[in-house]
């Protein structure tokens, strides 16, 4: 065998003992997924707006960036729900690159990835605690939810993930809003089964336990955009994709049917300053249609303090070291466009 054991990871309850959450943010944490939840199941006429950096690869910046979505929270209180991104772990699609800081806290550094665990959830724990907003985070790893399943209030599961069984049958048993990304194909049915089996009780193995659960009625549709054979990337936020979703979505009898809209990756042909434009055409479409408003519940958005991206070694305060983001200032703008149109 090629594998070198190089360090024991520590249990769950031993991160969450070393670094626990304090009874006032667990109560914020319980106000804040009572807000998203009505959200999805439709008590609520807010939407959600997930945004923030591709990935956290600095504590100090996206704290402040959280921060700053805090304060402008309170001039969207009314009409929004700002769920920041904190993405702690990166897909590559060949493999190789950054991963994310649970794998490399420091990313001019050796991966580590006890001292990552650490990181991430300090770092999700500090944000809550300065912003009084609870976060997103991708599920890359179904068995590393336990480490932070006591701070997010949404999870997204990834285009290049949407298909694996034990993702599926992990956010079975989660408790909070889960988003099914469509696959790169672009295939719809793969992301409505996806869907299909969440919402449906399992058992199966998990983390060295047989475990059961009992389906996730908040588990929804996330559209980003396809790739063709060509590599060519195919938008479906438009208002003839949304209707079609809509359509298909509402034969399959789903608790709770959400469509949340990414704005970038394949939608935005990864021009990531495309992104305002392509938030408004989706609340215009949402309003032409009382389907529409009804089901479409969100938006994803990429960004940061800094527009743009640059490298791990250029090292400019709150700039992606991933995927290119809009700057704070397009994102402010962003986020009431998008309540001026509500």
């Amino acid at each position: 065998m090629s594998f070198e054991y190089i360090q024991k990871i520590p249990e769950p309850r031993e991160i969450l003992e070393s670094l626990p959450v304090s009874e006032e943010l667990r109560q914020l944490k319980d106000k804040r997924d009572t807000e998203i939840r009505d959200v999805i199941e439709g008590r609520s006429g807010k939407m959600l707006l997930i945004i923030g950096p591709c990935s956290a690869h600095d504590e100090n910046a996206v704290c402040d960036y959280v921060s700053r979505l805090g304060k402008l929270q309170e001039a969207v209180n009314d009409k929004l729900l700002l769920i920041p991104r904190i993405y702690t772990n990166k897909p590559r699609t060949t493999g190789i690159g950054y991963k994310g800081m649970m794998h490399q806290p420091d990313p001019e550094n050796e991966p580590n990835i006890v001292e990552g665990i650490r990181a991430i959830r300090k770092m999700h724990i500090r944000a809550m605690k300065e912003s009084g907003l609870t976060a997103a985070d991708e599920m890359l790893y179904p068995g590393n939810y336990p480490y932070l399943e006591d701070i997010l209030s949404y999870v997204a599961i990834g285009a290049r993930s949407v298909e694996n069984q034990q993702h599926r049958l992990t956010v079975s048993g989660l408790d909070i809003p889960v988003g099914m990304k469509n696959p790169t194909s672009g295939d719809m049915e793969v992301m409505l089964n996806s869907v299909q089996a969440a919402q449906a009780p399992h058992t199966f193995s998990y983390n060295g336990w047989e475990v059961r659960t009992s389906g996730n009625p908040l588990t929804h549709c996330i559209l980003r955009g396809a790739v063709n054979k060509y590599g060519q990337n195919l938008p479906n936020y438009h208002y003839e994709d949304l209707m079609a979703l809509a359509d298909t979505y509402m034969g399959r009898s789903f608790a709770n049917p959400t469509i949340v809209v990414d704005t970038n990756h394949a939608n935005s042909n990864k021009k990531y300053e495309q992104q305002p434009r392509i938030a408004v055409e989706i609340m215009q479409s949402r309003q032409q249609s009382e389907t529409l408003k009804k089901m479409i519940k969100g938006l994803m958005v990429e960004s940061y303090i800094v527009g743009g991206a640059q490298s791990v070694s250029e090292n400019v305060y709150g700039r992606s070291i991933t995927d290119p983001c809009l700057g704070w200032e397009e994102s402010e703008e962003l986020v009431k466009r998008v309540a001026g149109c509500m």
